[in-house]
């Protein structure tokens, strides 16, 4: 798939999403196979002020290139000074959220909520693009509703201001995560738009992956499938690239990605906030172990790196015997 000067191989990438897909993830990621990685959201306007946390979310280290930021916002003022900030940053790609169902973000008018406002979201892609000569992207759902479905409308509005490509989550605000997914509607953005199309929407693995590009997308992105597995990227990878399908990771090998995720999280965050971020993380890679739930009990209480060291020992002493 072609983003800009980026050449993207038809395998996998890493979705945005709040509060998981942050530096030390998205590290990880690309290392696993992700041929392409988008950071958590950033508020254009909280942008502004440009905190410590405004710099948390922009920063683009060169292990996760390719990779985007995203914006989010309804004001097109405020989004075009923001994606000037932003490319400070040095990021390959803007991505402009239009999809997001949270309450504290469409609540505001922003996220899924311009999906309601045409025009507004309009003018804000049209402000991005003016601002940068990155490659800009927009990620919708595929409506509000089941009633008021406009996916196809809001595609066509990014493509005629300058959007590179739009990325379409197979569901409507309405369902915030739960089932089902709407091909139809990914695969009628794709009949619709002459720009490249993402797909998104419960790819978890090979099969999941393939359901979703015969809906005709040019890539498909992966989002909370790879929560706790990374590892489903290099087995996307390996399918879509040499048709070959690669064993599931031994224990050792999760349990040493694990730690290795929340290592770098220590180093870019400081032990403090990265290990309560890390109780969510650790919960999801436990996932499917021997006596899991006590685990995951034991995750939420994790203050310390020694402790989580600690806690892995238990588990992989396990297995080694």
């Amino acid at each position: 798939m072609r983003l800009g000067a980026l050449e993207l191989p038809k395998t996998a990438a890493l979705a945005p999403m709040a509060g998981v897909a942050d530096r030390a993830f998205r590290e990880i990621c690309r290392e696993m196979g992700a041929c392409y990685v988008v950071g958590e959201m950033a508020s254009s306007k909280g942008m502004l002020h440009q905190n410590s946390r405004t710099k948390e979310l922009l920063m683009a280290g060169e292990r996760e290139r390719p990779c985007a930021v995203q914006l989010f916002g309804d004001d097109p003022a405020a989004m075009a000074r923001a994606v000037a900030i932003a490319e400070e940053y040095l990021p390959d790609a803007i991505d402009i959220n239009m999809g997001c169902p949270a309450p504290k973000v469409a609540g505001g008018g922003s996220g899924c909520s311009l999906m309601k406002n045409p025009r507004l979201a309009g003018e804000i892609i049209r402000a991005a693009r003016a601002a940068t000569r990155l490659p800009v992207t927009v990620k919708i759902r595929t409506g509000q509703d089941a009633q008021n479905r406009n996916a196809v409308e809001i595609a066509l509005i990014a493509e005629e201001n300058g959007a590179d490509a739009v990325t379409v989550h197979g569901r409507t605000r309405s369902q915030m995560y739960a089932p089902p997914v709407d091909y139809e509607t990914v695969a009628a953005v794709k009949r619709a738009v002459s720009i490249p199309v993402i797909g998104n929407g419960d790819v978890a693995c090979i099969e999941s992956a393939e359901r979703m590009y015969e809906t005709g997308c040019d890539l498909v992105m992966v989002g909370r499938g790879a929560q706790g597995s990374p590892w489903v990227f290099r087995e996307l990878d390996s399918w879509f690239r040499r048709g070959k399908r690669l064993p599931p990771p031994e224990p050792e090998e999760r349990i040493g990605v694990m730690l290795r995720q929340i290592a770098l999280s220590v180093k870019y965050k400081g032990e403090y906030i990265a290990m309560k971020e890390a109780r969510k993380h650790v919960a999801w890679y436990f996932h499917g172990f021997a006596g899991a739930a006590e685990y995951r009990r034991r995750a939420g209480a994790l203050s310390r790196y020694v402790e989580l060291e600690r806690l892995a020992g238990e588990i992989g002493g396990i297995y080694s015997r």
